[in-house]
């Protein structure tokens, strides 16, 4: 990726060539989850992330069938395309269906299964070729192989670390939500990244226990991703989401405290979300999901946003966050 004057700071991941920016986009929602997204809005959206220095754009088989990857490619298809960093997943690929499918509006005649072979990584990134336009992409991330863990390393990884070989990919990673999982991945094999959703945040700090000092030990960097919650974290009303369902009195409480400690700092609870994450050293990005250019405006906002230090110090004392978590400076 080559530097941009304009753009947010980067750091390379792993031992890779490949960077990313301080934030990237997360492309799942503009494939219409849980409600469709206008094309026009959803180019927009990806408009207003370049045009805030994101230069790092995460999407995968799974979101929407194909549309968020179509989606993405024909928005970056103008952008030189040296200046940016895409990365999609491997271990689904798509197949004919008809009507609505899993958490996503806007059926298209496909939805993604499971298929961590070594063939089916493959066939998984040609077709993410064709649909994002592009001869290439930076990352490649072994997609939610959870309970498939001795299939997706004998055949998704395999062939990810083949294709890093070949120069067709320049980092190999795994794109998971749950921490054990991931640690048991990478303690068994080779990885550059690991792009973990929701498990570091200011609600859920497990990724502490176990795998955040793994991957700092094996050199792995982290893409934090999630950092909201599902939406508990942007705004803790009642009906809020916690990881795609409606959060619990205990955990909507949590984060209701959390909130009225931003309130008396005068800092927005999103602006503590967001920039919590990125204070760990194995942490090279955060990844933020947006549907509209609004979203994308007020996420680096708050990403910019100051923050007194006072404020991690009154959420320790006050139990809600983890004593040896690593807090701005």
């Amino acid at each position: 990726m080559v530097a941009d004057p304009h753009s947010l700071p980067s750091r390379t991941l792993g031992d890779s060539a490949v960077a990313v920016t301080a934030v990237g986009l997360g492309c799942a929602p503009l494939a219409g989850l849980f409600a469709p997204v206008d094309p026009a809005v959803a180019a927009a959206t990806v408009d207003a992330a370049w045009d805030g220095g994101i230069r790092h754009f995460d999407t995968a088989p799974h979101y929407g069938a194909g549309l968020s990857e179509t989606r993405l490619g024909s928005a970056l298809a103008n952008r030189d395309r040296d200046a940016f960093t895409l990365s999609t997943k491997m271990g689904r690929v798509l197949v004919d269906h008809e009507g609505p499918w899993d958490i996503w509006g806007e059926p298209n005649g496909k939805a993604a299964v499971f298929d961590f072979s070594y063939r089916g990584a493959h066939d998984a990134y040609l077709g993410s070729l064709e649909r994002l336009g592009t001869d290439r992409v930076e990352i490649g991330l072994i997609h939610d192989p959870d309970d498939h863990r001795a299939e997706a390393l004998a055949g998704t990884h395999k062939a990810l670390t083949e294709l890093k070989a070949a120069g067709r990919i320049g980092a190999v990673g795994i794109g998971m939500n749950s921490t054990e999982a991931a640690a048991d991945l990478l303690e068994q094999a080779d990885f550059d990244v690991a792009l973990i959703a929701g498990r570091y945040t200011l609600l859920d700090q497990s990724a502490l226990d176990r795998l955040y000092p793994l991957c700092t030990s094996r050199g792995v960097s982290v893409i934090a991703a999630g950092v909201f919650n599902s939406g508990i974290l942007a705004d803790p009303k009642p009906g809020a989401h916690f990881n795609y369902a409606e959060a619990d009195p205990r955990l909507l409480a949590r984060a209701q405290a959390i909130a009225a400690i931003c309130d008396r700092h005068d800092t927005p609870l999103r602006a503590a979300a967001l920039q919590f994450p990125a204070a760990h050293p194995a942490v090279a990005s955060i990844l933020v999901g947006a549907r509209t250019p609004a979203e994308v405006d007020d996420a680096l906002a708050m990403y910019a946003h100051p923050v007194p230090g006072a404020l991690w110090h009154d959420l320790k004392r006050a139990g809600l966050l983890a004593e040896e978590a690593p807090v701005p400076s």
